[in-house]
């Protein structure tokens, strides 16, 4: 049997797959991690721990000679992304009420929302695709989007940094893992080609680990409206994506694409800051759904046009250089 040729005809296939797997299983039987527990529990519940190993095998396959392309990249994704929701959330200000729209098609849609499902990339997707479609220095450009993680800067875009605490630890933590990997691969080749091999295979298993975060019953909870705002997500922070990547970042835009989603973790973004600042708890609820689908939407979709986006321009390349 052709298994991974067939998954492989998918875009990003490797990753997506195993995360609809996750996401059916989380859908129908929530409580399969529980009931089998032990290792597959682990592999069901393992996120964060599967993240970090995949995030150490990245750094310690990437050669330190492009240490400057990995943060240049990174620096420019996650600084237009961050510009373009602190724009919609200025924008979204004078429109939206602060406590979200109650009635009609965008009943629900609240800054709150907009905001939460615009800041955060979703850095595993990012680094799977590129994986796929990018170089090694791209695909680590994942590193500086670990800042976005959290409430932190969906607190800062809401003008409310005052109630932010801010705990470096927490950053350090969260590139830790890719530092000592980068480290140990730079002082060992054999340790780089070691370790580097293994990125590629951790993609299946994230995706699985992070579909079972995702309940696709999200999506008939909050329709057109939570479908609306995951191509958004898109088209709003994409193009400017696109845009940096290609003129500031020195890429062809397919980085930029690979980074317009919305990150699984921002899910929880609207309930925290909804606890910690009373005037937005009205709209949390709402918010938290609509994110969710938007994670979903951008899941499905980003790796797709990142895909195409790819090949066009690796088409065009080819053609400009038979004409030449």
């Amino acid at each position: 049997m052709k298994i991974k040729q067939s998954i492989e005809r998918i875009p990003g296939g490797l990753m997506l797959v195993p995360l609809f797997l996750g996401a059916i299983c989380h859908t129908f039987s929530p409580g399969a991690g529980k009931y089998f527990g032990s290792f597959t529990n682990g592999l069901i519940t393992g996120t964060v721990p599967i993240l970090a190993v995949w995030f150490f095998c990245m750094g310690a396959g990437i050669d330190i000679r492009a240490t400057g392309t990995v943060l240049k990249k990174s620096g420019t994704l996650v600084v237009t992304k961050i510009a373009v929701a602190w724009v919609a959330a200025f924008i979204a200000a004078q429109i939206i009420p602060g406590n979200g729209i109650q009635t009609g098609f965008f009943a629900g849609l609240s800054t709150l929302a907009l905001i939460a499902a615009m800041d955060m990339t979703n850095g595993g997707l990012y680094a799977s695709i590129m994986q796929q479609y990018g170089s090694k220095e791209e695909a680590g450009a994942f590193v500086l989007m670990s800042i976005e993680s959290g409430p932190l800067v969906t607190m800062l875009i809401m003008g409310t940094s005052g109630l932010a605490t801010f705990e470096p630890q927490l950053f350090v933590g969260a590139v830790l893992p890719f530092v000592i990997g980068f480290a140990l691969g730079n002082l060992d080749g054999e340790l780089r080609e070691y370790f580097g091999k293994a990125s590629n295979v951790m993609i299946p298993f994230f995706g699985f680990a992070l579909g079972n975060t995702i309940d696709l019953h999200v999506i008939g909870q909050t329709g057109l409206l939570g479908i609306g705002l995951g191509l958004f997500v898109i088209i709003v922070t994409g193009i400017p994506l696109m845009l940096a990547d290609k003129f500031i970042g020195g890429g062809n835009g397919t980085a930029g694409l690979a980074a317009s989603s919305t990150a699984g973790a921002a899910v929880t973004n609207p309930m925290i800051i909804g606890e910690m600042l009373p005037e937005f708890k009205p709209a949390a609820q709402a918010a938290t759904a609509l994110v969710a689908t938007s994670v979903i939407v951008t899941s499905i979709m980003v790796p797709i046009l990142t895909a195409w986006w790819s090949n066009y321009m690796k088409g065009k390349e080819a053609a400009s250089i038979e004409r030449a």
